[in-house]
């Protein structure tokens, strides 16, 4: 039997006398033990709190993002009757029914009052606008207010700036809550415009005092719960959105203003989470109050590891400049890394993902599908499921390499969804490609382009100019987010079955852009990254300070 090299100080070819044999496996332990402790990972009960508490503020971002598709059919037969617009026999019975599951009696309406022609056409384009604007309105809302979600932040402090966007949530919730008791079209369109504001706000919100409260080791994959939170709460409003549920006709108004309970759980529990301790030393200045947060989080009273990181942190904010929107496009050394940036985010809009979630009850309907809702959940699901798949992926495989996988995957996946939808009149069996087609779509995007872009544009600026490439990203993202809401409906009834062949064109020139202009940044340093950069752009080196990536958690690859 072979032995282990000899241990010093030993007798018999390496055998320790009987104090040192029982000596020397106490000293390894202390020495593990002590290598443990350093590397352990304080989750404690305030932590948890703290971010479960932030999180449901992005719970309530995907609720609004999902809980308009399954009552679309009812909404808009809600509108028709406001409006005064009837509808025949057949339309009235198709309409009522997308997300029933039993038999409906037929609205008849007289002779005289069924719109004809030109007069017809009319009413359905006025009907299609107001529709069009209940979604993308939120969209607006949201663009508006990415620019000041890090400003509340620094002004208010993390926590009371999420107690007043509490105060927008609440607002739109009521308007929503209360719209089948007045003009429901004016109402929901200004409580999803109210509410776009909120999420608008949040999210930049919810990640910076996520990331802020973390630990250094924790903080990518605590990171995630943002994007996992927002995955949860689509499919949550879709659950609830069944017919059974809330969305049906007497109950379709509380469905939109639901999100009211969770504003108010919200604030209350905010009282008791504790402010961030970076907005506290770096911001504010107060290291006593940062400590004392520090310590509430960490659960133990030596927090000197955490305060020197922050002071280093400081020191290397205080030696670069703010930069503004100009100059990232005028300066050099910005300016494509800037254009990267939007470009991530406008393929991960304009890929056609938003058409999905915002209209899926009616593509699936379109496709044959009898109960489309409860596909619209299916896709829900696979969202949460590949999303936390996700979460393992982007430490072990490159960022840049994730989301061309996910990009090509998606180019596919549009090519099969519209021969699916071109040829059901000819093979009843397409409505299945079609449909198992969107959900491969949805787990591609959440592989790659889902979570990638906010990633990758966080790692491509140092401190200085980072808040407003960010904000700029957001904005971007945002608006994009606006014009698909806006403009699938138009296109869709423009294109008819082609429609994702269009997406199918925009997918792959974004992966023909990513393949030649984005490079890798996992693990690497900011002049790292800057360096490849200069490299595709032939640009001369510009002496820059080195702002590692370690606070972004991309060198955290143990």
């Amino acid at each position: 039997m072979k032995t282990g090299p000899a241990i010093a100080g030993c007798e018999d070819g390496g055998r320790p006398p009987l104090a040192k044999r029982l000596w020397w496996p106490l000293q390894l332990r202390m020495a593990l033990s002590s290598q443990l402790r350093m590397k352990t990972i304080q989750i404690t009960g305030t932590l948890i709190f703290a971010v479960f508490t932030a999180a449901l503020s992005s719970f309530q971002f995907g609720y609004d993002i999902g809980v308009i598709n399954a009552p679309q059919e009812i909404i808009i037969s809600h509108y028709r009757h406001v409006l005064g617009i009837p509808l025949d026999d057949r339309k009235a019975t198709n309409n009522y029914a997308v997300n029933s599951t039993e038999a409906l009696p037929t609205v008849t309406y007289p002779a005289n009052l069924v719109p004809a022609g030109e007069e017809a056409m009319a009413s359905a384009g006025l009907i299609t606008m107001l529709w069009s604007l209940s979604v993308s309105s939120f969209a607006v809302g949201g663009m508006i207010a990415s620019f000041f979600g890090g400003w509340l932040g620094d002004k208010l402090g993390r926590i009371k700036a999420l107690m007043v966007a509490n105060i927008l949530s609440l607002a739109g919730a009521l308007l929503m809550g209360f719209s089948k008791l007045g003009p429901s079209h004016i109402l929901i369109i200004a409580g999803r415009s109210i509410s776009g504001l909120y999420c608008g706000l949040i999210s930049g919100l919810v990640p910076m005092y996520i990331g802020e409260i973390a630990p250094t080791t924790l903080r990518g994959a605590l990171g995630t719960f943002h994007q996992l939170a927002i995955v949860t709460g689509i499919l949550i409003s879709q659950i609830v959105g069944l017919e059974f549920i809330l969305g049906n006709h007497d109950l379709w108004h509380i469905l939109l203003g639901l999100s009211a309970v969770r504003a108010l759980l919200q604030f209350l529990l905010l009282f008791f989470c504790p402010e961030s301790p970076r907005y506290l030393y770096i911001t504010l200045e107060e290291e006593a109050k940062a400590k004392q947060s520090l310590k509430r989080l960490r659960g133990s009273d030596d927090v000197t590891k955490d305060i020197n990181e922050m002071k280093k942190e400081k020191e290397e904010a205080s030696s670069e400049q703010k930069v503004s929107i100009i100059q990232l496009f005028t300066d050099s050394s910005y300016r494509q890394p800037i254009i990267v940036s939007l470009m991530l985010h406008a393929a991960q809009q304009f890929s056609g993902i938003n058409g999905i979630f915002y209209y899926s009850t009616s593509i699936f309907q379109t496709a044959g599908i009898s109960k489309p809702v409860y596909a619209t959940i299916g896709v829900g699901a696979i969202n949460l499921v590949f999303t936390v798949f996700s979460v393992l992926l982007v430490e072990k495989a490159g960022r840049r390499s994730l989301f061309l996988i996910g990009m090509s995957g998606m180019f596919f996946c549009t090519i099969f969804m519209s021969l699916g939808l071109v040829l059901l009149d000819k093979f009843a069996w397409m409505s299945y490609v079609s449909m198992t087609a969107i959900f491969l779509f949805v787990s591609f995007f959440e592989i790659g382009p889902g979570p990638i872009p906010w990633f990758m544009v966080a790692e491509f600026f140092s401190q200085g100019p980072r808040p407003t490439a960010l904000a700029l990203a957001a904005f971007s993202n945002w608006f994009c987010n606006f014009l698909v809401a806006l403009c699938f409906q138009y296109i869709a009834d423009f294109c008819g079955p082609y429609v994702f062949f269009l997406f199918a064109g925009v997918v792959l020139a974004f992966i023909v852009f990513t393949f030649f202009k984005v490079p890798e940044t996992k693990g690497k340093s900011f002049e790292e990254i800057a360096a490849e950069f200069r490299k595709k752009s032939g640009s001369a080196p510009r002496p820059k300070a080195a702002v590692e990536m370690e606070f972004l958690g991309a060198s955290e690859t143990a």
